[in-house]
């Protein structure tokens, strides 16, 4: 693996002269690891199927999981949709308002695209990714480029370059660090229905600013996806996000929070059934744990600014389980938000995969 750091360089030309080398790798059929304002995403060209099959062979994904493919500027979706089937009004109003950025759209997907980016789907998920990191690897390789996130199957996803080299460094051909992602979730998927339009998996854009766009309900997939079915889009099917350690999420009144915060290690502490010894870790607003004086190991607590919880909650919470996996936690609490608007129904989507459903409301 050969790791370029491009950290702080914004200037376009710049960054194609220094991404020359990995763009060919990708363009030839290399895997190439990157930063996007969301997660960092292990690209292949999407037009290649045996460079495209590497993705899952690296990530040790399941082969029906589809893939995000992006772009760096709107010539390229020739290469990656149905051009005989013109897009929806609704469609183009969103790319206009919200490309370059987190926002995946669900299109009739083109003949040229390698199958394995959308298996056994007439659909394809496509976005441009508003890093320039991103952005000029892309359009220096002069492909689509097909990417998840550039991790182990099932793992958080990686917000550092680190991350990265630490789940896939044998794996991957290149590992362009650009530093942190600004978001630190993933992008919002968007399927558009004769009716509606459906968010098949929250993230940066959210309900409202999809709903401020268009001119129909913008409505939520339903929770209870059924797993007979191939996922229409990434997250919908298998577990993921999940640290080694255990999750749990409350959210509701912050009194109440605290108080079954407590009860649960009340309860584990008495459980004589229990063998192992629960090590915990704490994710909160930093009012919450000065307001109710928790007080864990440095390395295992995390006080996020309460005035932007939900956002600050979102950008760390990958590297947040990862650093609590490596402080040996076997159990993260976490104060959760509220999932009904805003950022919180990306990230309370997160938590209710990493915690495989261990999410409390409490009064």
């Amino acid at each position: 693996m050969q790791r370029l750091t491009v950290e702080g360089i914004r200037q376009e030309a710049q960054l194609r002269e220094m991404l020359r080398e990995p763009a060919q790798s990708l363009r030839r059929g290399g895997l190439v690891a990157f930063p996007t304002e969301t997660v960092y995403g292990l690209g292949a060209n999407a037009l290649v199927e045996e460079a495209v099959r590497r993705i899952f062979e690296a990530k040790e994904r399941p082969r029906d999981n589809p893939l995000i493919v992006h772009i760096a500027q709107d010539d390229q979706l020739r290469d990656v949709i149905d051009e005989s089937q013109p897009l929806h009004e609704d469609a183009v109003r969103l790319m206009r308002a919200f490309w370059p950025g987190p926002l995946t759209l669900l299109l009739p997907a083109g003949a040229r695209l390698a199958p394995s980016v959308h298996p056994g789907q007439p659909l394809v998920g496509v976005r441009m990714p508003d890093h320039p990191v991103a952005r000029a690897l892309i359009a220096e390789a002069g492909v689509p480029v097909a990417a998840p996130s550039a991790n182990r199957s099932g793992r958080p996803s990686p917000t550092t370059a680190d991350d990265v080299e630490a789940d896939l460094g044998g794996q991957v051909d290149w590992l362009i660090d650009g530093g942190p992602c600004p978001i630190g979730v993933e992008s919002t998927v968007l399927l558009l229905e004769p009716d509606c339009a459906r968010i098949l998996r929250p993230g940066g854009v959210t309900q409202e600013m999809i709903a401020s766009v268009i001119d129909r309900p913008v409505l939520y997939a339903a929770d209870a996806f059924d797993a007979s079915s191939a996922p229409l889009a990434p997250g919908m099917k298998y577990r993921h996000y999940a640290p080694n350690a255990r999750v749990h999420v409350w959210w509701g009144a912050p009194e109440a929070i605290d108080e079954a915060m407590r009860a649960f290690l009340l309860d584990a502490v008495q459980d004589d059934e229990v063998d192992e010894v629960m090590v915990p870790a704490l994710i909160a607003p930093d009012d919450f744990v000065r307001r109710f004086g928790w007080a864990l190991a440095d390395e295992r607590q995390a006080a996020l600014p309460a005035d932007a919880y939900a956002e600050e909650l979102a950008r760390h919470l990958y590297r947040l389980l990862r650093a609590f996996d490596r402080a040996g936690a076997t159990d993260v609490l976490v104060h959760g938000v509220d999932p009904t608007h805003g950022v919180g129904a990306a990230v309370m989507n997160r938590l209710y995969k990493a915690s495989a459903g261990r999410v409390r409301w409490v009064g």
